[in-house]
């Protein structure tokens, strides 16, 4: 039963012995062209102006007087952005339900940060194992506690995404399943619940996208 569940999440379209699921990811690239048009849009105006208060509140985040050091944290709301939306389409596979994607955006990224802070600010590191205030009694504990702490991170990050979006998918096919045994006024409130857990998924497909990228960068701001 667990197995047959869950399959809906699984790579299944395949041609020559190739999955063509993952394909799903680029997608997002479709939606790129419309920038080049010689009369911008509306959504380009609404696209841009979500950027920059993105790029603001990074910029307040990292505490970085970097240039361009926010643009990585937009590039990665905006991915995992359009990757969650486009698993609520039927029949668009979605990528970021899957560990193999949401750890592979989350490790590379916790490994750079890492490497980069015990590279070049390892007293700064050092400092962070041990918070301000901590008793001389309990410092080898909490030491310990912190190393666990840092080294869960892009597990947390990559689990909390893949679950959120497994949840709602997982919802919706059950109770999607369960309409061909209804009646016809049980099936009009069965749609309406449906049509509001896709207004909750639309929700949840930009908070958690939202709340990685923050993550992220509450990191990253660590570090240096």
């Amino acid at each position: 039963m667990m197995t047959n569940l869950f399959s809906v999440f699984d790579p299944s379209t395949s041609m020559f012995n190739i999955s063509f699921n993952w394909m799903s990811t680029f997608i997002g690239l479709l939606f790129i062209p419309s920038m080049f048009w010689i009369i911008p849009s509306r959504y380009n105006f609404l696209w841009n102006s979500i950027i920059m208060k993105l790029h603001k509140e990074f910029k307040i985040l990292m505490n970085s007087t970097h240039n361009g050091s926010t643009l990585m944290f937009i590039s990665l709301f905006s991915i995992i952005l359009f990757n969650n939306f486009l698993g609520l389409f039927p029949y668009i596979f979605t990528s970021t339900s899957h560990m193999v994607m949401t750890l592979s955006l989350a490790l590379p990224l916790w490994l750079a940060f890492m490497i980069y802070g015990w590279l070049n600010n390892t007293q700064h590191m050092f400092i962070h194992l041990v918070p301000q205030g901590t008793p001389s009694a309990l410092m080898s504990f909490m030491v310990c506690i912190e190393t666990i702490s840092n080294m869960i991170r892009p597990g947390t990050l990559a689990i909390r995404l893949t679950a959120n979006m497994i949840a709602g998918h997982l919802l919706m096919t059950l109770l999607g399943n369960t309409g061909a045994s209804l009646i016809n006024y049980l099936m009009i409130f069965l749609i309406i619940v449906q049509i509001m857990l896709l207004m909750l998924e639309c929700a949840v497909a930009i908070i958690q996208s939202y709340v990685f990228t923050v993550l992220s960068t509450l990191y990253s701001s660590e570090v240096t």
